[in-house]
C-alpha cells in the first residue's frame, strides 16, 4: 500500500465496504485530501466472483480518477486479438432449438447457418487513445487497487448494524456487530447489493433487492482446454451464445491463461435464502440440454458448479440522507444484473463524481449539497442502466416482446443499445454536478 497523503478538509468520512467501488472512492478522495476510513466486514479486502468486464466509459473514468488506477487496470486486463480489439462480443446461436430439421437456420435473408456459427460482431464505438478494453480477474484487480490506498485507513471485521446521529454534533455514529462504534461527518455506503446502509437510509423492505428471473452458472476453464474444445479464435475472444431462456458469455482473463464463462438460465422464482448454491452437473446440463456444440462443450467443461441467483434493486427515491448524513454508492445504490456488463463501471463512475464533489466541499454543511448534486446527476443514469440490463437479459434469451428469436431484429438492437452507456462524457457529467453544487451555495 502507498503512504498516506496529508489531509486538509475539516471533516472525516466513513466508507462502508472495501470492494472495487469502495476502493475507487478511497483513491478519489486521496487525490483531494479528504480524510476517510474504510470499514470492511471481512478480515481482509477481497472480491467474490472471477471475471469482470469494463466498458470504455469505465476505463476512461479510471483515468480521470488517477493515472495510477488506470495503470493498475492495464496491468490486469486481458485484451483480445489485435483484429478483435474493437469487438464487444461476437454473436452466435447456441441453442439447437433455433435450427430446423436439417440443423440450420436463416439469418440476414440467407439460409444455411448452423448453431455455433459466427453471425455478427458488436463493436465499441469509441476506443481512441484508450489502448483497448478487456476483462480482469476481480481479485487480481482489487489487489492492485489496495496498493493505492494507505494501510492506515482500513478497519477489518467491521460489519455495520446501525447508524445514529451523534449527541454532541451533527456527526454520524456507526455501530458495528463487534460492539464497537466510530464517529464521522458522513457515511458513504459502498456495501453492495445487500447493503445495510441502504436499509438504514430508505427504511423500507420495498427497496430491498428483488429476484430478476435469471440465475448464472459461473466458471473458469484453463485456456489450453478451452482452445482444445473451441479453437483459438473462439476461446481467446469474447463470445455470446443466444438461446431460449438462456445465454452463455465467454471471454479471456488472466492475460489469456483462463477463459471466463457465465451461463445464464431463466427461473420463475428463487425461494432459497442463499443467493449462491451448489448444483449438480446433472442440474446444470438440464438447463442446456437442447444446446448444440460448441456451447454444450463449454457447459460440460465447467468444473465449478455453483449457481448465482441474480437480483437487482427497485429504483430508490433518493441516494442520500442528511439526518444522519448517508450517501449510497455503486451496488448499494443501484444493484443491477450483469447483462450489459456495466455494474462495476457504474460504481467507478459514481465514485469519481461523488469523490470529486466531496473534494469541492469546505465544510460539513457542504457535504449535504455535494450529496444532492451527486443524486441529481447519478440517479437517473444508473437507474436506467438497472432497467435496461434486466431487459437485455430477456433479449439475449429470446424472451423480449417484439424480438423473440428474430436474430435480425436482435442484431439491430444490440449494435447500438450500449452506445449511451459507453459514450457518456463523465467529465462533463461532473461539471454539471459542480454547477448544481454551486447553485446550492
Amino acid at each position: 500500500m502507498s503512504d498516506a497523503s496529508s489531509t486538509t478538509k475539516p471533516f472525516n468520512v466513513a466508507i462502508v465496504g472495501g470492494g472495487i467501488t469502495g476502493l475507487t472512492l478511497a483513491i478519489t478522495l486521496l487525490q483531494r485530501n479528504v480524510p476517510f476510513t474504510v470499514y470492511e466486514s471481512a478480515a481482509k479486502f477481497g472480491e467474490i466472483g472471477a471475471g469482470v468486464g469494463f466498458g470504455p466509459n469505465a476505463v476512461k473514468t479510471m483515468g480521470l480518477v488517477s493515472t495510477e488506477m488506470r495503470d493498475a487496470y492495464r496491468r490486469c486486463r486481458t485484451t483480445q486479438w489485435e483484429s478483435k480489439q474493437t469487438v464487444w462480443f461476437t454473436a452466435r446461436v447456441g441453442d439447437q432449438l433455433k435450427a430446423g430439421d436439417d440443423g440450420t437456420f436463416a439469418y440476414g435473408g440467407r439460409p444455411g447457418f448452423k448453431v455455433g456459427d459466427e453471425l455478427f460482431e458488436v463493436h465499441y464505438p469509441n476506443l481512441d487513445e484508450m489502448g483497448g478494453v478487456g476483462g480482469v480477474h476481480r481479485a487480481h484487480f482489487l489487489d492492485q487497487l489496495v496498493k493505492l490506498v494507505p494501510e492506515s485507513v482500513a478497519r477489518f471485521g467491521k460489519r455495520l448494524v446501525n447508524l445514529t446521529k451523534a449527541t454532541d454534533s451533527e456527526d454520524v455514529v456507526l455501530h458495528f456487530a463487534d460492539g464497537t462504534t466510530a464517529q464521522h461527518a458522513a457515511v458513504l455506503g459502498c456495501d453492495g447489493i445487500k447493503s445495510q446502509t441502504r436499509k438504514l437510509l430508505l427504511g423500507s423492505d420495498k427497496y430491498n433487492a428483488v429476484f430478476s428471473g435469471k440465475c448464472a452458472y459461473r466458471g473458469l476453464i484453463p485456456m489450453t482446454k478451452a482452445v482444445e474444445l473451441l479453437g483459438e479464435e473462439k476461446a481467446n475472444n469474447s463470445q455470446i451464445y443466444f438461446g431460449y431462456h438462456g445465454h452463455i458469455l465467454t471471454f479471456p482473463i488472466e492475460k489469456g491463461r483462463t477463459m471466463n464463462v457465465v451461463a445464464f438460465a431463466s427461473r420463475e422464482s428463487w425461494t432459497t435464502p442463499e443467493w449462491v448454491v451448489r448444483m449438480s452437473k446433472e442440474e446444470l446440463m438440464a438447463d442446456f440440454q437442447t444446446w448444440g456444440p460448441p456451447a454444450s462443450a463449454i457447459v460440460s467443461a465447467m468444473e465449478k458448479l455453483d449457481v448465482w441467483a441474480l437480483f437487482d434493486h427497485p429504483p430508490a427515491p433518493t441516494f442520500y440522507g442528511t439526518q444522519p448524513r448517508i450517501c449510497l454508492v455503486g451496488d448499494a445504490a443501484h444493484a443491477m444484473t450483469p447483462h450489459q456488463g456495466s455494474g462495476a463501471g457504474m460504481g467507478i463512475e459514481d465514485s469519481f463524481i461523488l469523490g470529486s464533489l466531496i473534494g469541492e466541499a469546505n465544510s460539513v454543511e457542504d457535504l449535504d449539497k455535494a450529496f444532492k448534486a451527486y443524486d441529481e446527476v447519478r440517479r437517473p443514469r444508473t437507474q436506467k442502466v438497472v432497467a435496461t440490463s434486466r431487459e437485455a437479459g430477456r433479449l439475449w434469451d429470446f424472451e423480449l416482446e417484439g424480438y423473440g428469436d428474430d436474430i435480425d431484429a436482435l442484431k439491430r438492437n444490440m449494435e447500438t443499445r450500449m452506445h449511451w452507456i459507453w459514450t457518456a462524457d463523465v467529465g462533463a457529467e461532473l461539471e454539471r454536478a459542480k454547477a448544481i453544487l454551486r447553485q446550492s451555495t
